[in-house]
């Protein structure tokens, strides 16, 4: 069977979705080996996979940094401009390793290091985006992380769309000069900004995300497919032979205790950035007369909590949001993704990135709100809940995404289609 690389960076959000697939092509018989950042060695070891290191070292455990990638508009810049592009000649290394001998290589786009390999070697590549934003489409335009961005940008047409991403391409350009005399060194062709071209592999790009986000565009290449999320339960891991470990008994006393509560979670990436979002939430949901589960990461737990509201650090999302009235949440692509799946309405509080657009995209659907950052109030938080609260229009349509994003079988589809891609045996 063949052996296959898969590289990634980010939070759980952006790790999840490749342990999902890791397993199922484990299933079918093939190697997979995991190349993204240390942190996350011993949790892929434990898994039984091959870990390979890939640097940048950009670890979401690292509180200073965290707070500076996920500072609104100015932490897509950083992350990009000042961690990525300039390491590409180190990624650039260790790929090189860890691929060396592969059958195929998949990767995200941040993994900039990719395509320059792929034209020296004539590596077999697959590239996967877990957001609509990675797609900059003409016809559904994103809501980008940038000042003065918001709803209005969807309603643009076509031509104005496509003149905003040849102007953020300009406005980009000092940001990729370490990848232009990289490629200089390595004899390869200029090639073009890679935050816009170039990154969507030619022998097949996946677009791992529902249709109920965002559904194929016109603009997709043509070796674009849509298979869906792809879900990483972690108290359902297929190669364990253990049966699924239960939720803590504190935790299931207090769910079973009384009404569904609002979930509040800033995900494993913007709870290190989260100042006075929980405090904040559990005063909001007091006003409501509310019951509450904070999941606060490393974050101290308010104090002199109520018994109506409950503190806990981590939680699996597959295993904790059915059981919630509302979802409130960062906004990331894999938090989203578990809320929908849950058929549960979201309240989004966007920090960085894909975020905004995620949140617009939620908003459209009829099935949450969203409060800027700067406007997380306790009063504005109660404000915005109350009719994702009583709403039964709401929470039936959120209950009908949520049985639309469990019929599909994004895992399957994907797996499928990288094995469409693998040399035919002799």
């Amino acid at each position: 069977m063949a052996r296959l690389v898969i590289a990634t960076f980010g939070s759980l959000g952006d790790l999840h979705p490749i342990l999902a697939l890791a397993h199922e092509l484990r299933r079918r018989g093939h190697t997979v080996v995991l190349a993204t950042s240390e942190l996350y060695r011993k949790k892929i070891s434990a898994l039984g996979y091959t870990f390979a290191p890939l640097r940048p070292e950009i670890s979401i455990l690292d509180e200073a940094l965290v707070r500076r990638v996920m500072d609104g508009p100015r932490g897509s810049e950083y992350l990009l401009r000042e961690l990525m592009l300039p390491a590409v000649r180190e990624m650039h290394a260790d790929l090189a390793r860890a691929s060396a001998g592969a059958d195929l290589l998949i990767t995200n786009e941040l993994v900039y290091a990719a395509p320059l390999l792929v034209e020296q070697t004539g590596l077999r590549w697959v590239s996967y985006a877990l957001a609509p934003l990675s797609y900059f489409s003409i016809h559904d335009p994103c809501i980008p992380p940038l000042r003065g961005g918001g709803p209005w940008l969807h309603a643009c047409p076509p031509f104005v769309v496509r003149a905003m991403n040849r102007c953020a391409a300009l406005l980009t350009d000092s940001w990729w000069a370490p990848v232009r005399a990289f490629r200089r060194e390595l004899g390869l062709a200029p090639g073009g900004n890679p935050l816009f071209a170039g990154k969507h592999s030619p022998l097949l790009d996946l677009a791992l995300f529902s249709p109920v986000l965002q559904s194929p565009q016109p603009d997709w290449s043509a070796r674009t497919v849509q298979t869906g999320f792809c879900f990483y339960d972690e108290n359902e891991d297929p190669s364990a032979a253990a049966s699924p470990t239960p939720l803590p008994p504190a935790v299931a006393t207090f769910l079973a205790a009384g009404a569904p509560p609002i979930v509040f979670t800033l995900g494993s990436a913007a709870v290190f950035a989260a100042n006075n979002f929980y405090a904040t939430s559990a005063h909001a949901a007091q006003l409501l007369g509310r019951r509450a589960l904070l999941l606060f990461g490393k974050n101290l737990p308010p104090p002199d909590l109520p018994p109506t509201i409950f503190a806990w650090d981590y939680l699996p999302y597959a295993e904790i949001f059915p059981h919630a009235a509302v979802v409130v949440h960062q906004g990331g692509v894999g938090t989203t993704a578990q809320a929908l799946r849950a058929g549960r309405p979201m309240l989004i509080v966007p920090f960085a990135h894909d975020q905004f657009d995620n949140a617009a995209r939620i908003v459209r659907l009829g099935v949450g709100r969203t409060l800027s950052r700067p406007h997380y109030t306790a009063a504005n938080c109660a404000r915005a809940l109350t009719p994702l609260l009583g709403d039964p229009q709401i929470a039936q349509l959120a209950a009908e995404h949520g049985q639309r994003i469990r019929s599909e079988r994004g895992v399957f589809l994907t797996c499928d289609a990288l094995e469409s891609t693998l040399p035919t045996p002799g």
